[in-house]
């Protein structure tokens, strides 16, 4: 049984290593594979050309990519163009696999407040959130119908080793606390990954999942709590604007009711690792 990550970046290696630890064997696409673990069967490719063929003994794929900049074209290019030529191999070389899962953003919310979920009508205000919401949509849409499952995994504010940002606004003293509330919500890049891995070995996933910890949280405290944990002053309060995630309560009852346990439930536990030197950021 074959795993095909397209796009493995730090969040498909990770799920690649965690594929290889259950028996599975892995293929991985990426525009530099020389970077990638031993482990895996690596493959230097370029989603905007003609792709390699795939194994015939592949039975789940993990789409993991990622943008080269926030730019409408780099979305399209990474999220329609590269889905895409990747469904379109699948055909070509008459693969069939029991499961594809795409690697998704609760961007697709927009600006949505308060509790939102599987169930909620996702209604982007970008165009990262709709280009995103497009893919989704044409990944359904592809394998209506057919005996393989589709599923979207749709992740917020991953951070982990090397995804630093809010430590590096404390270290640098940029950071600032919202003079009002912020709700925001995240995953440690570790448990992103086993929640990828976990989707694809369960048996009758849904076809949607968020991806997000047990503690949706206000920006603030988790600003006075880095400061606390790494010996600075609190931060100032001043006017924040409201970035992507918008400011709401993403719910993760789907996932944990797949089975799934996490082991960083709360950016408590999340961070105080990341401060520690635990894991690393993957090439």
């Amino acid at each position: 049984m074959t795993v095909l990550i397209v796009g493995c970046g730090d969040l498909g290696t990770e799920a690649g290593l965690r594929f290889i630890a259950a028996g599975q064997d892995v293929v991985a696409w990426r525009r530099q594979a020389d970077v990638l673990p031993k482990e895996f069967e690596c493959v230097s490719v370029d989603l905007a050309k003609e792709l390699p063929t795939i194994p015939e003994s592949v039975r789940t794929v993990v789409v993991a990519v990622a943008a080269d900049s926030y730019s409408e074209e780099a979305y399209r290019l990474a999220y329609i163009t590269g889905l895409t030529k990747v469904l379109d191999a699948l055909d070509r070389d008459h693969v069939e696999p029991e499961r594809v899962l795409l690697i998704s953003s609760t961007t697709v919310y927009g600006n949505a407040t308060g509790t939102v979920n599987e169930t909620t009508i996702a209604e982007p205000n970008s165009f990262s959130g709709k280009i995103t919401l497009e893919a989704e949509t044409m990944l359904h849409a592809r394998f209506a119908g057919t005996t393989t499952k589709s599923i979207v995994l749709r992740l917020a504010g991953i951070y982990g080793p090397g995804r630093t940002r809010l430590i590096d606004q404390i270290s640098n003293h940029t950071a600032v606390l919202p003079d009002t509330p912020r709700l925001t919500n995240r995953i440690h890049r570790d448990d992103a990954a086993a929640a990828a891995v976990h989707l694809a070995t369960i048996p009758n996933p849904e076809p949607l999942y968020v991806g997000v910890d047990e503690h949706p949280v206000d920006l603030g405290e988790v600003l006075r709590f880095l400061a606390h944990e790494m010996s600075y002053e609190e931060p100032p309060t001043g006017s924040v604007p409201i970035t992507r995630g918008g400011d709401k309560h993403c719910s993760n009852r789907l996932l944990k009711a797949s089975g799934f346990q996490f082991t960083y439930p709360s950016y408590i536990d999340g961070y105080r690792a990341v401060l520690a030197g635990t894991g690393t950021r993957h090439p």
